[in-house]
């Protein structure tokens, strides 16, 4: 009898332990096992990227500058149309960001179907009017045809025809817009300015000492007064007589844009220069809308300049 309870006992506990195991091993079944790595969410890549660096030979130096790029740059293999966007003096390669909400008016135009997807390039022209200075020290038109235009073009997926290169500016940006596509016809397909510093000899020549000496005479000639003002460099990077003097042929390869705000000191330039243009039937685009020297004309006029521009894109 003792023999077979024992034996009861422990058939029973080995039925339990057995049940018990199998259940446990159940219940844990029911649970997924992951032991794979886990998956790691990347982040957007940046499509505004500010005051990258450039090494210049012919500056010299390191030269900065910002770069929009379209919303589906990272998620294509495509090549987009450029458009150098130049600031005016005292501002630099952030300004046009900054102030000017040139990557906001940009992704919205992209948005709506109004601009088709593009690259914006920014550079950092410090003082420079965008051009080689009277001495030959500071050769930046040099610089940004023969090096930064290149250097962008096998940084970025640009595409490389002149039709898909286009050029804009503010003031001096706007000077530097015209003057750039005035001897480059060959590198840009349209060029809009805004509020250009578009000048007459006789208007040069009037501007108050302590303001030319401040802002001209380090590129263009020196501390001068009057016609001493009037350098062959003056000459060469005027907008207004490159339009009455620059092959038409040249001229007329580019297209034209002009917009300057009625209350603007450099509305008259501008409109001088429009009337240069007209009287050698060039064909461009003259605008003269309500507003001043100021950011608030700059931003509203961006949006109908870049469209402007991107008109050239398209075939």
């Amino acid at each position: 009898m003792i023999i077979r309870f024992i034996l009861f006992v422990s058939v029973l506990t080995l039925t339990f332990t057995t049940t018990e195991g199998q259940n446990r091993r159940r219940t844990t079944s029911q649970a997924p096992v992951n032991n794979g790595p886990i998956p790691v969410m990347t982040a957007p890549e940046t499509r505004l990227l500010e005051s990258l660096q450039f090494g210049s030979s012919l500056l010299n130096q390191t030269m900065r500058y910002s770069v929009y790029l379209p919303p589906d740059y990272y998620t294509s293999n495509r090549r987009y149309p450029v458009v150098y966007l130049l600031h005016g003096y005292g501002d630099d390669e952030t300004s046009w960001i900054q102030f000017g909400e040139a990557d906001r008016i940009a992704d919205a135009g992209i948005k709506s179907g109004a601009l088709p997807p593009m690259i914006i390039v920014m550079p950092d022209g410090g003082k420079s009017f965008y051009i080689n200075d009277y001495q030959s020290k500071v050769r930046y038109e040099d610089m940004f045809t023969q090096e930064f235009i290149p250097h962008i073009d096998a940084t970025f997926r640009t595409r490389t025809g002149r039709e898909f290169r286009a050029i804009s500016g503010l003031s001096m940006g706007g000077f530097g817009s015209l003057v750039l596509a005035m001897h480059h016809p060959d590198l840009f397909g349209s060029c809009a300015a805004l509020s250009g510093s578009a000048r007459t000899d006789e208007m040069v020549k009037a501007i108050p000492d302590e303001r030319y000496n401040q802002v001209f005479a380090p590129v263009f000639s020196g501390p001068v007064t009057g016609e001493e003002r009037l350098t062959l460099t003056w000459k060469r990077n005027s907008p207004i007589t490159l339009a009455k003097s620059a092959p038409e042929g040249d001229l007329k390869k580019v297209r034209w844009y002009i917009d300057c705000g009625d209350d603007d000191a450099l509305s008259a330039g501008n409109a001088l220069l429009h009337i240069a243009l007209t009287e050698r039937n060039i064909p461009h685009e003259y605008r003269s809308r309500d507003g001043a020297h100021e950011w608030t004309y700059w931003r509203t006029g961006l949006p109908d300049a870049l469209t402007f521009l991107s008109q050239s894109f398209n075939r």
